[in-house]
């Protein structure tokens, strides 16, 4: 057996991590000049490379805003962000999310899972909604929690996919992290069976193509975990 080699972050993701921790947690907020690229340095101990190269992604990602003869400021992200900003949120503290992101991520999910679930009954083959049913069977088949929940990801994943909108998979992908901690969470609290049933329900109703039927279900099983009886707080 063969392992990959370890590697440690650069000093630029380094860089880049710091600033955004600092700029999600409020330490650093909107509108805040940060000191000249030398100060950064002489600070934080790194080139002006380091800082010149990390501040370009920063503002790449939405984070930062750079002024002409007025200097790097802290941007808005959640007017100025973009997937990338999106990707840095999902990642923030490993993916530990708190309750208002959690309820943010569903609340995203339950108006993209109506998009999937029209789009799959409208465009998807016959044989693309049976295929679903084989990653129903993984979640079943599952043995752990963790299995469960990535089984889980591969249908919604897949769900995206068969609609025929090339975009939605990837805004899909954007959130996996934080959606499997979700499932994770879940399915610690309330069993493997309930994400069974929730998801079962949900293939039984697309391959009868009951548009309705889907849209009612996916407000019932969301609306439950985020205001109902199935809470993952």
């Amino acid at each position: 057996m063969e392992f990959a080699k370890l590697s440690s972050p650069s000093l630029k993701q380094l860089f880049v991590q710091q600033l955004q921790g600092m700029i999600l947690s409020g330490a650093l907020p909107v509108g805040t000049q940060l000191p000249p690229e030398r100060i950064l340095a002489e600070q934080m101990r790194v080139s002006r490379s380091v800082v010149n190269s990390g501040l370009a992604e920063l503002s790449d990602q939405g984070f930062l805003e750079v002024r002409p003869r007025q200097g790097t400021f802290v941007a808005d992200y959640r007017r100025e962000g973009n997937l990338s900003t999106l990707i840095a949120i999902m990642q923030y503290k490993g993916g530990v999310l708190g309750h208002d992101e959690i309820r943010s991520i569903l609340e995203v999910r339950q108006a993209l899972e109506h998009l999937a679930a029209d789009r799959a009954i409208f465009y998807a083959s016959d044989e693309a909604l049976e295929h679903l049913g084989e990653h129903v069977a993984r979640i079943s088949a599952s043995s752990s929690v963790e299995q469960a929940a990535e089984a889980a990801f591969a249908f919604q994943h897949e769900l995206a996919l068969v609609g025929g909108n090339s975009i939605l998979p990837l805004i899909y992908y954007s959130f996996k992290s934080p959606v499997i901690a979700l499932w994770v969470r879940f399915c610690n609290l309330y069993g493997i069976p309930a994400l069974v049933n929730n998801t079962k329900t949900l293939y039984n109703l697309l391959r009868a193509r009951d548009k309705e039927g889907a849209s009612r279900w996916i407000d019932a099983y969301l609306g439950q975990a985020i205001n109902g009886s199935q809470q993952i707080y």
